[in-house]
């Protein structure tokens, strides 16, 4: 059984520390990596499409582990499962900072994945469970505003580091937060579990094929096209093998993950938004960082600093819309956030046309900030308050996956369409395929807010019976 939250508020404080500053490493590693490829290339070699892989796997990892990690921590343990994972994050860290030769670099990445796969799910479950449903909005918000810094301050700390030092220390870094981490919460968080259930080794062996097919697929649609071999392949293992997977679990006495937690309409928007959200904000990262140095001109660490008027408003806003959400919910919030956010990525396709300079672009830079710094904390505490308490590590880890899986869909649809309006060849042909690009990342912001519509309040769900998988309190408050 789950335990109930603890009342002493210096547990309460360590557990918003513990798993903030480790989400804050997986998150930031997802794109840390991007402005050290030049530095990479010169010590270990590698051609483009090779190098790329030192993010794709990372990517490819991280999206398969997810659900898994999150079924094996309600059945041995969140806290241990957690554990575990900052264990294999930290040592495949300084195995990276270590490796040889690209190859090397790249299976370790993979490692390292695993490890954030295991770290993100658990230390949100582990978070939300620490709390009650009333206090959840304010907690996830701080807890986002550390997700939106990493994603948008990793091109900046990469590019400084990489700089200053050099790339290796990049990962030697998360090695001694790694440890303080894997004492701190040994030591202080909470133990908790899920329902006492049987392994259902099928699934998991059919989730990890299906999300990890659909992810090679998609970072393969982004380097070689959607018509690719590559790409057909992967896209078609994977939709079969979540096919598969579908139909076990409808049979399966004891699911992986309840299908009936898909019956309640606000879960199934916060999933919808949060994949939408996350293929907005990362496509958009990837690209702009691509077009500050290639197009502008920009060494890494002034393609970082473009980004700070975007990096420092998470850390501001976010915690104060957690707060509103614990009042007004989720909806009023979420869909105008991602509503300025389209609104401040179309005011910089039409600034990249213009060659303005550095000032121009903090104003949109605020504006889209602000609209993710609404939804990210908003979007998550919605997903989780729409289930009972007893499928919190489930229901994390379907919404995280689905972040992961949105990421690298954004990716590959802005790299397609970046590849089809320009290239590489010269500053012009470069602002030619940014600008559509990013005009599609703000579309799928767009299509975020439409699919938050359909968010709606709902009091504390109930406990489920045992022959009751999902239980929503019936009498919903209209959304606003």
């Amino acid at each position: 059984m789950t335990e109930q939250p603890k009342p002493d508020a210096s547990a309460g404080v360590l557990t918003v520390l513990l798993t903030s500053v480790a989400y804050f490493m997986v998150a930031l590693d997802t794109l840390v990596v991007v402005t050290a490829l030049p530095a990479i290339h010169r010590d270990l070699g590698g051609n483009v499409s090779t190098l790329q892989w030192t993010v794709n796997a990372y990517v490819l990892a991280f999206g398969a582990t997810i659900l898994t990690a999150a079924a094996l921590g309600d059945r041995i343990g969140r806290r241990r499962m957690y554990v575990f994972g900052l264990a294999v994050f930290t040592a495949a860290s300084a195995a990276c900072a270590l490796a040889p030769d690209i190859g090397a670099l790249i299976a370790f990445r993979a490692v390292e994945g695993i490890g954030a796969g295991i770290i993100m799910p658990l230390g949100l479950t582990l978070l939300t469970s620490a709390f009650p449903a009333e206090r959840r909005g304010a907690v996830v918000g701080i807890w986002g505003g550390v997700a939106g810094l990493a994603v948008a301050s990793g091109p900046l700390i990469g590019g400084a580091v990489t700089q200053g030092l050099k790339w290796h220390w990049i990962f030697w870094v998360n090695v001694p937060v790694g440890i303080a981490a894997i004492v701190g919460s040994r030591l202080r968080l909470a133990e908790s579990r899920g329902p006492a259930t049987r392994l259902d080794l099928p699934a998991m062996v059919l989730i990890a094929a299906g999300v990890g097919a659909l992810t090679w697929g998609l970072v393969q649609a982004g380097q070689d096209g959607w018509g690719s071999a590559q790409t057909l392949t992967g896209l078609s293992v994977g939709v079969v093998a979540i096919a598969a997977f579908l139909a076990w679990e409808r049979r399966a006495a004891e699911p992986m993950i309840p299908l009936g937690l898909f019956r309640s309409v606000s879960f199934s928007a916060a999933v919808a938004t949060q994949f939408l959200t996350a293929a907005s904000i990362y496509s958009a990262a990837f690209l702009t960082s691509q077009f500050f140095q290639f197009a502008l001109g920009d060494s890494p660490l002034g393609t970082g600093l473009r980004f700070l008027p975007w990096t420092g408003v998470p850390m501001v806003v976010a915690p104060i819309a957690g707060a509103m959400f614990d009042k007004i919910g989720a909806r009023p919030l979420i869909v105008p956030g991602l509503l300025m956010q389209a609104a401040g990525f179309v005011w910089i396709v039409y600034l990249a046309a213009h060659s303005s300079g550095f000032a121009s672009y903090v104003a949109p830079f605020i504006i889209a900030g602000v609209g993710v710094s609404l939804t990210f904390p908003s979007v998550s505490a919605a997903g989780l308050n729409a289930v009972s308490p007893q499928f919190l590590g489930k229901a994390a880890g379907v919404m995280n996956t689905m972040q992961q899986f949105g990421a690298v869909f954004g990716i590959a649809v802005a790299t397609t369409v970046f590849n089809a309006n320009g290239s590489l060849a010269s500053a012009a042909a470069i602002t030619s395929g940014y600008r559509p690009a990013l005009g599609v990342a703000a579309g799928l912001s767009v299509l975020g807010a439409a699919a938050a519509l359909g968010l709606r309040r709902t009091a504390r769900p109930r406990t489920p019976s045992p022959s009751q998988p999902l239980t929503l309190d019936p009498d919903r408050v209209p959304a606003r």
